[in-house]
């Protein structure tokens, strides 16, 4: 299966083996500074720091599955016609688990901690030890995570509710990790290691990690507990596991409850012509597919993350509170880019009806403006309340209106031209298809970066009139919407032009993802 990934097309070989040139940079890197740590006199700061970063990626291992979700091509109900014995299958699953980026940089990581560790006989062979447990924990982790994920969490509101906690959980982490990078490390940082060291080592996040560490410093008892603690946990996974296997062969996935809705929704409500009829299935998209509004629940986030950074850089939070609108602005007007493909396979309807480019394009961008209009109304309001100085309030208006609609006239253009494979409808809004598409992230950057560009006149005024003179904010505002509209213009007739001639190619795009 692994082989089958470079016989597709040429881009995603490329794309897998960037990931694997990657994936071993990355290794090597860590390898190289494992056996650096060889060399390190001060062996309890060198245990403490391996036992959190160790901790941290044993938790990677089994919660990144459960909440962004994985395409499971080992699920163990695949195999349940060919009527091989469970504890044969949980092995063979466990064994092919080993086959794969992360478990080779994994395997590196740790052959590299038992450099860290050969500082003695005994100290070398608990290295191995422990490193071989460590392997074993993680890869069974996340088997048994990605096996949770796929058979618990089959609906798509299961996979919902996850992503909302992952949100969530991102949400509450940044201040933890930004209270962390401004931390005076040269008074208290050692303190604060041996702190989270000494608990995360008694818990099966970190006690193999420490095994070897306890035992270099001398601490042998200690260290023949943990090492009873780490394999006391490799047999519950398996344990886990095997229950895990057994239950999935003879059981099949959830399947939700449908609901029954009354009326035609949008479709009563919006114009019964074809750009009503497109906006109306947009809106409903956007209100009932999680693919969308999952994205619309990260847009405040991002703000979030942004902002905490520079207030812990210094910035003050007056400026501050001019960021958030635009830093919306500019990721509302992103998520259009790759709207065709949102579609999938339902694109032929609007190939066969013989749709007008016109009609798909307007259509597609009346639920953004729903959003995004009265976000820049409102939140240029509340910002600019927030700053002091309502003669700011034309600059945070011409700069977010730009940013917007040049987004959604880059948007225009590239998701009829450029689709690429997206996730496809009901699965996981954090699932990705297996295909590796490099061009994809050129299409990103593309529509990221160009709306930027565009909008840095009216952001150039903008700076000048609150650092030099007031009389600028009224050239940001008309300069920002007047190229905010010639942008969408030009991408609303582009994309039209190009989604009335690629129509057969949009089709065999969505085919192939």
């Amino acid at each position: 299966m692994l082989a089958n990934l470079f016989r597709r097309s040429p881009w995603q070989a490329v794309g897998i083996a960037i990931a694997l040139l990657y994936g071993l940079a990355v290794a090597v890197g860590l390898v190289i500074l494992l056996v650096g740590l060889r060399f390190v006199g001060d062996i309890v700061a060198v245990r403490d720091g391996l036992v959190v970063a160790g901790s941290i990626v044993v938790l990677g291992f089994l919660l990144v599955p459960l909440v962004f979700g994985i395409d499971d091509s080992m699920d163990p109900r695949k195999f349940a016609t060919m009527g091989i014995p469970n504890r044969r299958l949980s092995g063979g699953l466990a064994l092919a688990s080993l086959v794969g980026v992360p478990a080779l940089v994994l395997s590196l990581v740790l052959l590299g901690t038992v450099v860290t560790w050969s500082r003695g006989v005994i100290e070398t062979l608990l290295a191995m030890v422990a490193a071989a447990i460590l392997l074993v924990t993680c890869m069974l982790a996340s088997r048994v995570s990605t096996s949770i994920a796929a058979f618990l969490l089959s609906t798509r509101r299961s996979r919902e509710f996850t992503g909302i906690i992952g949100v969530l959980f991102l949400v509450m982490v940044a201040p933890v990790v930004l209270l962390i990078l401004n931390l005076d490390w040269q008074r208290y940082g050692l303190d604060l290691l041996g702190g989270l060291s000494a608990i995360l080592g008694w818990t099966p996040l970190g006690a193999a990690w420490a095994v070897p560490g306890d035992a270099a410093t001398g601490a042998w008892g200690t260290a023949f507990l943990k090492l009873l603690i780490a394999a006391a946990t490799v047999y519950l996974l398996w344990l886990a596991w095997q229950a895990l296997v057994a239950r999935m062969l003879v059981t099949p996935g959830r399947e939700a409850q449908a609901r029954q809705y009354g009326g035609l929704g949008w479709f009563d409500r919006m114009p019964h012509t074809p750009i009503g009829v497109i906006a109306a299935r947009s809106l409903t998209y956007w209100g009932r597919d999680s693919r969308y509004w999952m994205s619309l629940v990260m847009i405040p986030v991002i703000p979030i993350l942004v902002i905490l950074p520079l207030s812990f850089a210094g910035v003050p939070l007056p400026y501050l509170a001019l960021l958030p609108v635009p830093l919306m602005c500019i990721f509302l007007g992103w998520t259009m880019h790759n709207d065709v493909a949102y579609d999938h396979t339902a694109i032929w309807l609007h190939v066969a009806s013989g749709t007008r480019g016109f009609a798909d394009r307007i259509g597609r961008l009346v639920p953004t403006l729903f959003v995004g209009i009265p976000l820049i109304g409102i939140g240029s309001a509340v910002s600019v309340s927030f700053f002091g100085d309502w003669a700011v309030l034309p600059s945070v208006l011409g700069v977010s209106t730009c940013i917007l609609l040049t987004g959604l006239g880059f948007s225009s253009y590239t998701s009829a031209r450029f689709p690429y494979p997206s996730t496809k409808p009901g699965d996981s809004p954090f699932a990705q298809p297996q295909s590796t598409d490099t061009a994809a992230a050129m299409i990103q950057s593309l529509t990221f970066t160009g709306s930027i560009l565009l909008s840095l006149p009216a952001i150039s005024f903008a700076v000048l009139g609150i650092f030099s003179d007031p009389i600028w904010h009224l050239p940001a505002l008309f300069s920002g919407v007047g190229v905010g509209l010639l942008t969408l213009i030009g991408g609303i007739w582009l994309g039209s032009r190009t989604f009335e001639r690629r129509g057969p190619e949009m089709l065999a795009s969505a085919i192939r993802a």
